[in-house]
């Protein structure tokens, strides 16, 4: 449930600070996912001997029916008591916040697409208005990364202002997405045309996922294609998806109607079999398209403000307060070479630390 690397082509990264879904879909990856991770068998919560608030001496909380809040990671013991493992799924598919997570985006540093709760519904009917805040809040405390939200009920984010006044987030890296599969989906006051309207008064980034891809959407769904910024398509996996892939006429429709409005298409890998290798895999204007824009950040002693760098070799790299050693007096010894396996740490030698430096 961290700051991941991911498969999932169209993101470069997913964040889960919110997990679980009540929508029942048979299709859906992140229930068989979550739950190899929830309790089995005679697993069930250590007592830590905390008992804080803040979830207890378990670390879980129920926060709403069947929703809950977990403070840290669960520790898992089986009958006899003895620790088996940690989790971050100790209610299973059940609703749930880790407060634990709100921090990770601000700790990378370098921008990233992040698809925020990929293993559940943060916009489900069910999950309380705080929670909402609460990742947005988050968010906004890192503003160096695109940040993707995917939902089955767009009709939450039109509504957001009921519970913050302060309204939906609509800066550039925030973007808002709704999943649609069948023409169904398209007709009359449905999630695209929910979501247009979204687009259009409060000027959010929109895009919509057509994923997984099960019949044709119809000239409703053509149609309504104008109104979202980008467009990705995808085919079911998982169980029983054999038989139910998308035809090659479905996604062809999707994609002139795309060109037609200017929209940008994303196609998964998952497509490949259905329209060959050459998927076409565009990117909206503007959105970070990379998770590494240029060099990462230098190693930084905690107490010095600034680090530069200096190539010593092939070994590595030696770095230096900006202000010079010598100039301050810290120390006369000058640049040091470092082995590389060290050269991405904040240097353990820094002058700063030692006995006759400022601490």
């Amino acid at each position: 449930m961290n700051f991941h690397k991911t498969d999932i082509d169209w993101c470069t990264h997913t964040w889960n600070p919110v997990t679980g879904c009540r929508h029942g879909c048979d299709y859906c990856y992140a229930r068989r996912y979550t739950i190899r991770f929830q309790p089995h068998g005679t697993e069930r919560p250590m007592e830590t001997g905390c008992t804080s608030s803040e979830g207890g001496s378990t670390g879980i909380k129920a926060e709403a029916p069947g929703c809950y809040a977990v403070y840290r990671p669960v520790k898992l013991m089986d009958e006899s008591g003895e620790y088996v493992r940690s989790t971050g799924c100790p209610k299973g598919f059940a609703p749930t916040i880790r407060y634990y997570t709100m921090d990770f985006p601000k700790k990378r540093l370098i921008p990233a697409r992040v698809f925020v709760s990929s293993l559940g519904d943060l916009f489900g009917k069910w999950v309380p208005d705080h929670w909402i805040k609460t990742v947005f809040a988050s968010c906004r405390e890192a503003p160096q990364h695109t940040y993707l939200f995917l939902t089955k009920n767009p009709e939450r984010y039109c509504t957001y202002e009921d519970a913050d006044p302060s309204g939906i987030p609509t800066q550039k890296n925030f973007w808002y997405g709704t999943t649609a599969n069948c023409a169904a989906d398209f007709q009359g006051h449905c999630r695209a045309t929910t979501l247009a309207w979204f687009h259009g008064e409060y000027s959010a980034n929109t895009f919509l996922s057509i994923e997984p891809l099960m019949e044709s959407i119809g000239d409703a769904g053509l149609a309504s294609l104008y109104n979202f910024q980008w467009l990705i398509i995808g085919a079911m996996t998982g169980p029983g998806s054999k038989a139910r892939q998308p035809k090659r006429e479905w996604v062809e429709e999707i994609v002139k109607a795309a060109r037609d409005f200017g929209v940008p298409v994303f196609m998964k890998k998952n497509l490949a079999n259905v329209w060959g290798d050459n998927l076409i895999q565009q990117y909206p204007v503007g959105m970070v398209q990379d998770d590494a824009q240029g060099p990462a950040p230098l190693p930084r002693c905690k107490k010095c403000e600034y680090a530069s760098s200096t190539q010593q070799g092939k070994r590595g790299t030696a770095y230096a307060c900006e202000i010079g050693w010598e100039a301050a007096g810290y120390d006369d010894r000058g640049a040091r070479s470092i082995p590389g396996r060290y050269t991405r740490t904040s240097p353990p030698w820094c002058p700063r630390r030692g006995k006759d430096g400022p601490m």
